[in-house]
């Protein structure tokens, strides 16, 4: 799948990072160590204006890249790996892109020549 925008629901740690996701009512648990970075956006092709004091999620955007095992799916079954973005103030979530299942290498082939 491609790059979207989906709205989400985050249930988040203490520490503000992302345990579990609720997306078309399935639920999704934290599988691996999430990634976390700031992406700049030009918002003057989205605002009209930038009043002052609202700095906060006004020129970076804040995306985590998470691995997570759909609740209740059986033992074994593939991860998926979705980027969200955190919209602040207001603490919207949004997915932005659903990755691709990594293709998992047969056994036995060498691919060291």
């Amino acid at each position: 799948m491609g790059t979207f925008s989906d709205s989400v629901e985050v249930s988040l740690s203490t520490a503000g990072v992302p345990l579990h996701l609720l997306w078309q009512g399935r639920r999704y648990t934290l599988a691996a160590e999430p990634l976390c970075w700031y992406q700049r956006r030009n918002w003057w092709d989205e605002e009209t204006r930038a009043a002052r004091g609202d700095g906060i999620g006004l020129v970076d955007r804040q995306i985590w890249r998470v691995q997570v095992h759909r609740d209740g799916a059986p033992a074994g079954a593939a991860l998926t790996t979705f980027d969200l973005v955190r919209y602040q103030p207001g603490e919207r979530w949004r997915i932005i892109k659903v990755h691709d299942a990594v293709v998992e290498l047969a056994e036995g082939q060498d691919f060291s020549a």
